[in-house]
């Protein structure tokens, strides 16, 4: 926790601003974030929802049952910790807690774009396995967590 206090008074005194104004930008910042994931997260969960009542998921055998299961489960637990930052809020409102409400958020994130990252991954190898086979299925999915990974955390991790 000191760390991160003492990130926010660098970044303050960096940037000529106070602590409680760093600390809006990075919520408001973390806000906006939150909401561009959340639209792709419900999309693709209000689409695994219906599809459980459309497919035959029984008859394509237990390898698209589990990958199902697999998207459906971490599309659900994405969607739990990105609306996570919202109950942590309502939790702490107006008990000067906007340090730990930021700390929380950025974690919550980034956990729910490793979930997210699953999710989409496991979406497209059970999509893919239907229209193109299981190895072409498997090579798409594996392209897309390549992806993913680089460009989600490789790229950014390398910049910092």
């Amino acid at each position: 926790m000191t760390d991160k206090r003492h990130g926010v008074d660098r970044t303050a005194e960096a940037r000529g601003e106070t602590r409680e104004q760093v600390l809006d930008r990075n919520l408001s910042e973390l806000l906006q974030e939150l909401r561009v994931v959340l639209a792709g997260v419900q999309i693709l969960f209000a689409f695994l929802l219906a599809l459980a009542f459309t497919a035959d998921l029984d008859e394509r055998g237990p390898f698209a049952a589990t990958v199902y299961t697999v998207t459906l489960m971490s599309t659900a637990c994405a969607t739990v910790v990105l609306i996570a930052p919202v109950s942590f809020h309502r939790t702490v409102f107006r008990r000067r807690r906007k340090e730990q409400l930021v700390d929380f958020a950025d974690r919550a994130l980034l956990v729910g774009l490793a979930l997210l990252l699953v999710s989409i991954t496991s979406a497209v190898l059970l999509v893919l396995d239907v229209v193109l086979g299981r190895w072409a299925a498997v090579a798409g999915s594996g392209v897309v967590v390549l992806l993913g990974l680089v460009s989600w955390y490789a790229v950014p991790l390398r910049r910092r």
